[in-house]
């Protein structure tokens, strides 16, 4: 499918400067650029690859200022970067979608089945679950008895929905996604372990997505609840009876510990660590490795292990680099002082 920059420009409400009736049918990296790509830059970084890209047109922000010719149709828009996300999900939604029951599919005659829904090869669909409208189940897919998975939803192949878990409208579920599992709930005893059982559910509202091998337990007892418009990366887990807010984002490696609330709208950076019962407010930012071992106020910005304002921390690193040579001062101050202090003695 071919697009002008005409099009893209009237798509996504910019000002084309050169030839608008350029055309287009791929994405690239400015860097990577071939004819008929559209590519970005958003980044300053990147800015010598606009006079020598391949590239027929470049989205960039409307303060950019060619410091030389530009070989590129150029569409200026507001937020170069936000354009291209727009651009990018019109050419996913453009893509035929799968729709069909396969037959080495098993679905229970119990199950509720939508319209134009696609269910893959060897998928388990359970008893007295529900799959709404337009979704699809990939290949190898198991969705236990009860669950309830709604419209345009894409579950992809080898995705575990435990029995009566909820999945809401448009949710992504990557590869090896667990929704359901049993929380960490084990009670001692004299001769061992026992285990609590988990007889609550997760919850995930609309527009949730969750990266490949990510894990949300389910919990002890309610449920452990994903947001609206939470996104959750790669290689994460979610305890059991975690909250976690609308609209916040979660870095790969990330661990949720149980019975902790997160607010909306924050930044969690990769292999953070949330210790239980912590409550965290909204438009909360935690700095990658960071362990948090307590309550966040709303609006906090934090780093470090345990965690604290960011700001400080960053102080306290760069006095730490020099601890070294102020060791040394130190011991050197310390002779000094004892020298004088036999001197004054005699």
């Amino acid at each position: 499918m071919e697009f002008s920059a005409k099009q893209i420009a009237a798509f996504i409400q910019g000002e084309i400067i050169g030839n608008e009736n350029a055309t287009v049918h791929t994405f690239a990296k400015i860097e990577e650029g071939v004819p008929g790509a559209i590519s970005f830059l958003a980044n300053p970084k990147y800015t010598s690859h606009i006079y020598n890209t391949q590239s027929s047109i470049v989205l960039v922000n409307k303060d950019f200022i060619a410091e030389q010719e530009v070989k590129a149709t150029l569409i200026k828009v507001d937020n170069a970067y936000e354009s291209l996300a727009k651009l990018l999900s019109l050419y996913e939604e453009s893509k035929p979608k799968k729709q069909g029951i396969d037959s080495l599919a098993y679905i229970a005659p119990s199950a509720k089945i939508g319209e134009n829904v696609y269910i893959g090869a060897f998928a388990y669909i359970g008893e007295n679950t529900v799959i709404g409208d337009n979704s699809q189940i990939y290949p190898h897919t198991f969705v236990g008895d009860g669950a309830n998975i709604g419209e345009e939803c894409i579950i992809y192949s080898n995705v575990n929905i435990y029995h009566d878990c909820r999945i809401g409208n448009k949710c992504v579920l990557h590869s090896g996604v667990v929704i359901g599992a049993d929380g960490f709930g084990f009670a001692p005893t004299p001769e061992g372990y026992e285990k609590i059982a988990q007889i609550g559910i997760v919850i995930l509202k609309d527009n949730v997505e969750i990266g490949a091998n990510t894990c949300v337990d389910r919990a002890t007892m309610g449920a452990t609840i994903i947001h609206e418009g939470v996104k959750l990366d790669n290689l994460i887990q979610v305890a059991h009876n975690d909250e976690i807010g609308a609209h916040t984002v979660m870095a790969a490696q990330a661990g949720v510990a149980g019975s902790t609330k997160v607010g909306e709208w924050c930044m969690i950076g990769g292999q953070v660590g949330l210790a239980g019962h912590a409550k965290i407010g909204d438009k909360v930012g935690i700095a990658a490795q960071s362990g948090i071992s307590g309550n966040v106020a709303s609006g906090a910005q934090v780093m470090g292990s345990p965690a604290y304002d960011a700001k400080k921390y960053m102080k306290a690193a760069i006095v730490y680099k020099k601890l070294p040579n102020m060791y040394t001062e130190l011991n050197a101050l310390r002779k000094e002082m004892n020298e004088l202090k036999k001197l004054l003695n005699k």
